[in-house]
């Protein structure tokens, strides 16, 4: 009976003591859990962080791009590609123009006005060239408007030059406006469809960067609490 008493209380103690360290390892795998998940928390804080700021920065980009580049594409009415045949290409007169000497300093100096006229598609129509939008809002009698210098023959020798490879490219591509509402045609479109595509292209990348961010962090966290509810069923 004494063996048997004694065999009964070995077991007892044993099995309290196996009890003991797998409520131990249990604590210690509790408390790795908690430790991971309180890691991973400042750090899903921080991610989702970096994605709203990409997504800001694309937003404010587009802001940006929409007042300039693409309100300008918008507002251009030269949007018909053609060939224009150089019928005309002569310097009529001196035009003045102001260039900064200093602080709240302004002189005056001069550049040859060049005046370009063209045959559009070969259909008759005459019409005076300039160079882009933006030199046709400056002065529509001259094909270019050079930036103004104190310089006045450096600027005579570069429209003389662009005179030159005028008259010896007789047929160019040029930009008309299809409804006829300008007379005057363009060489150059200021924004195409190339700088308006490049310059869309990377605040989208940015929004769509900071989107996957942000779902790939709110993912990972649905995933988490699948799994610890699903551990949860199983114990």
């Amino acid at each position: 009976m004494f063996f048997v008493a004694g065999a009964k209380n070995n077991a007892g103690r044993n099995e309290r003591s196996s009890k003991s360290i797998y409520q131990k390892f249990r604590q210690v795998d509790l408390l790795d859990k908690k430790k991971t998940v309180t890691a991973l928390k400042p750090g899903e804080d921080r991610a989702i962080f970096l994605g709203l700021g990409m997504i800001l920065s694309s937003v404010m980009m587009y802001f940006v791009l929409g007042v300039t580049i693409l309100r300008s594409y918008a507002d251009s009415v030269w949007t018909e590609e053609g060939v224009c045949v150089i019928l005309n290409s002569t310097v009529t007169a001196d035009m003045n123009c102001s260039y900064n000497c200093g602080s709240e300093c302004w002189r005056d100096s001069k550049y040859p006005c060049l005046q370009v006229y063209v045959s559009v598609n070969n259909t008759g129509r005459v019409s005076r060239l300039s160079h882009n939008e933006e030199t046709q809002d400056t002065s529509s009698e001259c094909f270019y408007v050079p930036r103004c210098q104190k310089d006045s023959v450096a600027m005579h020798v570069m429209i003389m030059n662009i005179s030159e490879r005028l008259k010896v490219n007789q047929q160019v591509t040029c930009y008309y406006d299809p409804r006829e509402q300008q007379e005057n045609v363009i060489l150059a479109r200021l924004y195409d469809q190339t700088v308006v595509f490049h310059s869309l292209l990377w605040p989208s990348s940015m929004l769509i960067g900071g989107a996957l961010v942000i779902v790939m962090v709110k993912l990972t966290q649905y995933l988490s609490r699948l799994c610890e509810e699903i551990g949860k069923i199983k114990r």
